[in-house]
């Protein structure tokens, strides 16, 4: 991938980040998880609300195992969502553990 890393480089410097401080596989594992388990577009929408929670002091591998978690739960309450046609309750959500994620510190 020497695209991809010479974007991320690229993306580094021009935000003032250090090249070290981002996992590239974390972001792209929750990436990958969140595309099968909920929706692709939720995909980057995701690595973005992450993106928030590090910034926020949320430990980035922490936050990302909870998404993850979350992501691998909604792909149970989906399946067990009855079709549209068939009367019924609602599917409960999962909910997210010990808080949410974005938590005012």
């Amino acid at each position: 991938m020497p695209v991809l890393e010479d974007w991320i480089n690229a993306a580094c410097q021009e935000l003032g980040l250090e090249r070290g401080d981002i996992d590239q596989g974390l972001v792209l594992d929750l990436a990958r998880d969140v595309a099968h388990g909920v929706a692709r577009p939720g995909a980057p929408v995701t690595a973005y609300l992450l993106g928030l929670a590090v910034g926020r002091g949320v430990p980035a591998r922490d936050a990302a195992a909870r998404l993850t978690e979350m992501a691998e739960g909604w792909q149970s309450a989906a399946a067990a969502e009855p079709a549209a046609d068939v009367p019924g309750p609602a599917p409960e959500v999962p909910e997210q553990m010990g808080g949410t994620v974005l938590d005012d510190a």
